[in-house]
């Protein structure tokens, strides 16, 4: 089980410590809700957990089947409503390096997985799940 510590440093900004490691997270309001938008927003890190839980997934299923994706990006936007304040769509685009071979069974393993990873089951139905997976040419049968 995870332990974190989370301090209010005012300003409407907090620092969240993960316990074990000592590795320090630092947040701040967005500008269209009186922050000043230097950090990440506590909503920007729930799509930035969709993305990095995404990508970490495949990466065990990768290494499983000997495949590297180092060198992959995500893009991940989040679209957030106004009344009540709440996230209702994060995009997230995956884009795999073009010297990546990889198989179309390979592929679709890794979509599946991304698809069902834990904070993607978490992430309550109401909010959209856009997800786009952008392959090299090199996609083999």
């Amino acid at each position: 089980m995870a332990h974190f510590e989370v301090e209010y440093t005012g300003n409407l900004r907090c620092r969240a410590t993960h316990l074990r490691s000592g590795t320090v997270i630092e947040t701040d309001a967005p500008v269209d809700n009186h922050g000043k938008g230097e950090r990440f927003s506590p909503t920007d890190l729930v799509a930035t957990a969709l993305g990095v839980c995404m990508m970490t997934v495949m990466g065990i299923a990768a290494q499983d089947k000997q495949l590297s994706l180092e060198g992959t990006r995500l893009e991940i936007e989040k679209t957030m409503a106004a009344s009540p304040r709440r996230i209702i769509k994060i995009r997230v685009d995956v884009h795999f390096p073009d010297k990546l071979k990889i198989t179309e069974a390979d592929r679709a393993h890794l979509e599946r997985v991304a698809r069902n990873c834990p904070v993607a089951k978490s992430i309550h139905p109401d909010i959209e799940q856009d997800i786009h997976f952008h392959w090299p040419s090199s996609v083999t049968a």
